[in-house]
């Protein structure tokens, strides 16, 4: 995924009066509800993402990630929460997850990850593991221009500043470091409760890892340069683990 691609994320939330009910009810509605509002907003700004993709990816990889994210949601407690998955074609190994439980996985991570099912359980459930634990939402409200007074003005002229300054860059703006170990650990429990080797978990950090940073400038480098050190996250995922019951499903719910 470039750096340059042009998603308007100022947009894909949908109609001003969508977007607003949806912050109304993350702000002050039950857990079910606000959980339902966001699958509106993520569906919304999942198809804007999908129309502006480069072209669609192979149906084999297509397939193994729907496979590997099936697996992983029967794990999950909630009757509420949904996950959809979409291979995204694009220049580098990345991976982000939407509001409401929209995943993008770009094939480049899926080959740097030898197809490995193990690997790839992990990237899918640490993404899972950012939207019940509401990251993804705290992301999108932490900017400074996205307020419950803004989404329920209908003038669109306000958002269009955000639109053309952060575009792509939101999907890039980095989760806190605590978010990043409690979506590896949650993701960790998932993958296990689910079958999966949770050492899976430390060989795709490695391979990401080895992807120094300063060779890769515009890619991956800059996407690992928004999270906390790999070496760190192995460290702490090694020992969360370790302090796990057999139930890994984390009550991700």
């Amino acid at each position: 995924m470039t750096r340059g691609t042009p998603y308007l994320l100022g947009r894909l939330a949908g109609k001003q009066f969508r977007k607003a009910q949806w912050v109304w009810q993350s702000v002050t509605g039950s857990e079910e509800d606000a959980i339902r509002a966001e699958q509106g907003v993520g569906r919304d700004m999942a198809a804007a993402v999908r129309e502006q993709a480069r072209g669609p990816a192979p149906p084999e990889i297509q397939s193994l990630l729907e496979e590997i994210t099936a697996a992983l949601a029967d794990r999950v407690r909630s009757e509420v929460h949904r996950f959809e998955v979409s291979a995204l074609v694009g220049d580098h190994p990345t991976a982000f997850a939407l509001p409401g439980g929209f995943i993008f996985v770009a094939p480049a991570l899926v080959d740097l990850a030898g197809r490995d099912r193990d690997e790839l359980a992990f990237v899918i459930a640490h993404e899972m593991a950012h939207v019940m634990r509401r990251h993804a939402i705290d992301r999108l409200l932490g900017q400074k221009v996205i307020t419950v007074a803004t989404l329920a003005t209908p003038a669109t002229r306000t958002l269009a500043p955000w639109v053309r300054q952060v575009g792509l860059q939101w999907l890039e703006k980095a989760y806190s470091r605590e978010q990043e170990f409690e979506a590896d650990e949650l993701g960790g429990r998932l993958m296990r409760a689910a079958g999966f080797d949770p050492l899976g978990a430390v060989r795709v950090l490695e391979r990401l890892g080895a992807i120094h940073p300063g060779t890769d400038p515009a890619g991956l480098g800059a996407y690992l340069s928004t999270h906390p050190p790999v070496e760190a996250r192995i460290q702490e995922l090694r020992e969360r683990l370790a302090l796990g019951g057999a139930d890994a499903s984390g009550g991700a719910g």
